[in-house]
């Protein structure tokens, strides 16, 4: 049938401009247009679609995606949220909760968030003070409002995705409405969360009057792009260079690695990660495969064997508390069944500190289990990160690493870190290692090369300011750099002693200062070297300085903060608050970054 064969208004030019116009679109279009059009109509004559003489009410399909990112994974996550969702048709605005506040909340209709826990169940830095303000006094109602939760952590903590639950509790109290239950994602958390935010905005595609126009998304073999190398697609990188960075008698294992990227097309910023896909360590493998009392080569999915598996696939040393949970059910062991409940919290984080999976295979034995189900019981393998060491305008087809290998001994047996194990034992100079480029936008160089740097990093967390420094001096950035550094013995556990040194010396690194533990009586530690220079520090600070801490959270990193605290409150005559004020300000204007883990 034509436009012509109908009782049409249109003339005979009309109808055929109109019919050929028809002719190209799909059914997912006319649909659309079909909408459009009855808006339209309604519109003009001053009705609403619905017919209702008084002026349409004009409809809306906003949607505010926020995040609370300390690494970048929660920001990813809200991104490909952001995109999926204006795929479909919403107005999506998407808003680090770095930049949020009460009127963000006031104005929502649709609020999805996506936010991780970091250490002891705290909300990460950027997100320190929206969280505070949504669990206080001052936080606004949210009746109307409809909300859905992600939560990132790693269920190795005991206070997995709190900072998730946390929100999640908190909107529906403020009165919100929930779109879906929240969801919380381990650290591998991909395919959960692209479900997550499937889920969600199927529960919302009623709100979409109707469909948007189909689109035709252009693959990267259409377009002729490179290779897009990821956590699931990692880049083969040929070992450079691995060499010890401790010197004779040191009771510790350092590392320095590079790396090479040639004809990868990786990218890279100084402050940015790299994650290494790892392999278990074949010995262990082999012991839990006897102690399960399984065979090697039993079948699994996807054409896959048991023993390959374990290898590459799963996590088989760090004990989860699902994991648990699942061993205690096949058990039926009473005493793992007392350390699950929660008047033993406090004794199962005694009990787990030290232990590993095979310790529970071996504590509470389980036959007839088979290896279908142990895989199952097993979370996948994650990456390990490691912050970059280098600037790529310095090293443009490598990348550096500084590892500190883990070796322990807890239980009677002997420890060992996945891939720092597998770095240090079973990787050799001329062997590749599959890693991938992991953007931390939390943790950058100002734009402003005259800017001072005042940079923490004990250990291994020295790692990513030998990357500033080496940018810097590409640069010819003016700016002041003051280092402290830290760790046990200055003559065998001074990291990168000679580069430091040399740096000082041509006067790119303004100061530094060192503290080594264990070379007198009393341990010196870096946030005591920070008292000691309290005056200088804070001057620094007042004359627009930027202060970086890379390393570790449980101890260093509150005590650094503490540290920063006292000498802002003491030198600059604030009170308590006001110091706290002073680094909120200090985060606000990303004048105080962390990577710390």
């Amino acid at each position: 049938m034509t436009l012509t064969d109908t009782n049409s208004p249109l003339n005979a030019d009309q109808a055929r401009r109109v019919q050929q116009a028809l002719a190209d679109l799909n059914d997912a279009q006319r649909q659309w247009l079909s909408g459009y059009l009855a808006g339209l109509g309604a519109q003009s004559a001053g009705e609403s679609p619905t017919g209702d003489s008084s002026p349409a009410p004009a409809a809306t399909t906003a949607l505010t995606v926020l995040y609370g990112s300390q690494t970048g994974n929660a920001e990813g996550v809200a991104e490909l949220a952001a995109e999926r969702a204006r795929a479909k048709g919403f107005e999506v605005t998407l808003t680090s909760m770095a930049d949020a506040g009460k009127k963000t909340l006031k104005t929502v209709e649709r609020l999805l968030v996506v936010v991780s826990t970091q250490g002891d169940g705290d909300p990460p830095d950027p997100a320190l003070e929206f969280h505070e303000l949504v669990m206080g006094r001052k936080a606004p109602k949210l009746t109307g409002v409809r909300f859905a939760v992600l939560g990132l952590g790693d269920a190795s903590y005991e206070h997995f995705c709190q900072t998730g639950k946390e929100f999640d509790a908190r909107l529906a109290e403020l009165g919100g409405e929930r779109l879906r239950d929240r969801a919380d994602c381990d650290v591998d958390y991909e395919e959960r969360a692209e479900a997550w935010i499937d889920e969600v905005l199927e529960s919302l595609a009623g709100d979409l009057a109707t469909p948007p126009p189909a689109q035709v998304a252009e693959t990267d073999a259409a377009q002729g792009a490179q290779p897009s190398y990821s956590k699931k697609h990692p880049f083969m990188a040929e070992v450079l260079t691995r060499q010890p960075l401790n010197g004779r008698g040191s009771d510790k294992q350092t590392l320095h690695l590079e790396l090479s990227l040639e004809d990868s097309g990786l990218e890279y910023l100084p402050g940015d990660a790299v994650g290494v896909v790892p392999q278990n360590d074949p010995a262990h493998v082999d012991e839990l495969i006897a102690m399960l009392k399984l065979d090697a080569e039993s079948p699994l999915e996807e054409g896959r064997v048991l023993r390959d598996a374990l290898l590459a696939d799963f996590e088989v040393t760090t004990l989860t508390r699902p994991f648990l949970k699942q061993w205690a059910e096949w058990s039926q062991a009473p005493e793992l069944q007392r350390l699950l409940g929660d008047e033993a919290r406090d004794e199962l984080r005694d009990w787990l500190h030290g232990r590993q999976i095979i310790d529970v295979i071996e504590q509470f034995p389980v036959d007839g289990i088979d290896a279908t189900q142990f895989s199952a019981a097993l979370r996948k393998l994650p990456p390990r990160l490691y912050s970059i060491a280098s600037s790529q305008a310095a090293a443009s087809d490598e990348v550096h690493l500084t590892v500190a290998v883990v070796r322990y001994e807890t239980h009677g047996r002997a420890r060992n870190g996945v891939t720092t194990s597998y770095l240090a034992d079973r990787i050799e100079p001329g062997d590749r290692v599959p890693i991938y480029i992991d953007r931390n936008k939390q943790f950058k160089l100002p734009d402003d090369d005259e800017a001072p740097l005042i940079m923490i990093g004990p250990g291994t967390g020295v790692a990513p300011f030998r990357a500033f420094l080496q940018e810097r001096e590409e640069r010819g950035a003016g700016g002041d750099n003051w280092l402290f550094f830290g760790d046990r013995h200055f003559r065998s556990d001074f990291l990168y002693q000679a580069e430091w040194l040399k740096w000082r010396q041509q006067g790119l690194l303004t100061r530094l200062d060192v503290a080594f533990s264990r070379d007198q009586a009393d341990k010196v530690y870096v946030q005591d070297r920070m008292r000691e220079q309290a005056e200088r520090l804070y001057a620094w600070l007042e004359t627009g300085a930027y202060v970086y801490v890379c390393g570790d959270a449980e101890f260093m990193a509150p005590d650094v903060h503490q540290a920063l605290r006292d000498i802002i409150r003491e030198q600059g005559g604030h009170g308590e608050a006001g110091a706290d004020d002073y680094l909120r300000q200090l985060q606000q204007e990303k004048r105080y970054q962390r990577d710390i883990y």
